[in-house]
């Protein structure tokens, strides 16, 4: 069968939908009565958005955004006027060593979490059944939204924590022994659990999805349903998760995050993917761009790999045209998603260089 396809009209419906909510966020974001010191001292020493911007298509006109502002700067100066003395959620990417970027917010991750509760299905996640999370918890808004998507789901959350840049460190070092003790440190807790609590619903990575399987039959623990997060999944990885450690029968539900996204959903796969997963941006919140590396003004054709460029459109933060450390498939708008798609995501420049990618 053929993979199913989006109606033109359908497309241009997003799009427009996109362009208002667009406006919507470069007036608040640049005006004084609602914007964050950052963006309106940006606006008085470059130009106004607020006249210059129109559409999607005008975003090129705003230079790449920079890690460095996430890493240098003080909080406060990305808090919007609106939301003065409201105090805030401090949100670290993970992963690295050094000043991590950080990301502060207050409802965002509610909203992301919330969306994506109606994209799994009851049967994988009951509603009311507990849920158990390995994966970074710590600073990270994971921790967080996790516990929150559980919570919508009338369920609660047990928790077993991973330190990513531990292992990045360690990995790095190639002190391979400390890193496989580690993984089955955190392995041999969530174990545990699933031995003595009654656990539905699984969100992990999958490496460490992998080392669980062979421990325990998750099946048989009472796992129904498996949130995985973790950007780089092979096709001949997926087929293994589903068929060997799922047993086709749990439920699988891959996803592509991060605290300055959000959450993009895949479409369930089908036959006809062959396993390659793909991944839609939360528009109008967040959008996904795969663009040309060396000319990241152009979207990169159909099909093709290219660098993945992020969005983000809240009135919490605004953040334009942020080169993601990743590389995609651009895939076509496919139900229900009207608009592009990211497939194969993986580490930027992958094929050319090792990447060290820890637990995930």
């Amino acid at each position: 069968m053929p993979i199913p396809t989006v109606a033109p009209e359908a497309v241009a419906k997003a799009k427009d939908q996109l362009n208002a909510h667009l406006l919507e966020i470069i007036r608040w974001h640049f005006s004084p009565e609602t914007g964050c010191p950052f963006w309106l001292e940006w606006a008085g020493k470059n130009w106004d958005p607020r006249k210059e911007i129109r559409s999607v298509d005008d975003l090129l006109k705003f230079p790449h955004f920079q890690d460095e502002f996430l890493r240098d700067m003080q909080p406060e100066v990305w808090v919007p006027a609106a939301f003065k003395g409201k105090p805030y959620n401090i949100f670290e990417t993970g992963g690295t060593t050094g000043m991590p970027k950080q990301r502060i917010g207050w409802n965002d991750y509610k909203v992301d979490y919330s969306e994506f509760s109606d994209k799994i299905s009851d049967a994988h996640f009951p509603r009311g059944g507990a849920w158990l999370m390995m994966g970074p918890t710590g600073p990270r808004r994971l921790r967080l939204a996790i516990e929150h998507l559980a919570n919508v789901r009338g369920s609660s959350c047990y928790f077993i924590d991973l330190d990513p840049r531990w292992v990045k460190k360690i990995l790095a070092d190639k002190k391979f022994d400390q890193a496989k003790a580690y993984m089955v440190h955190v392995v041999d807790q969530a174990v545990t659990i699933l031995k003595h609590r009654k656990v539905t619903g699984l969100f992990t990575t999958p490496k460490l999805l992998e080392a669980l399987a062979e421990k325990v039959n998750l099946w048989d623990a009472g796992i129904r349903g498996v949130f995985c997060g973790g950007t780089s999944m092979k096709p001949q990885e997926v087929r293994f998760i589903v068929e060997e450690l799922l047993e086709n029968r749990i439920g699988f539900y891959p996803t592509y995050g991060n605290t300055l996204m959000g959450l993009a959903a895949s479409v369930p796969l089908a036959a006809e993917d062959q396993f390659s997963v793909t991944y839609y941006a939360p528009q109008p919140r967040a959008i996904l761009r795969v663009v040309t590396p060396t000319q990241t003004e152009e979207t990169i054709a159909y099909g093709a790999f290219g660098r993945v460029e992020l969005t983000t459109l809240t009135q919490e933060f605004f953040m334009p045209r942020f080169l993601e450390r990743d590389e995609a498939i651009r895939r076509a708008p496919r139900p229900p998603y009207a608009w592009d798609g990211v497939g194969d995501v993986r580490p930027f420049g992958a094929m050319e260089k090792n990447i060290v990618e820890g637990v995930y």
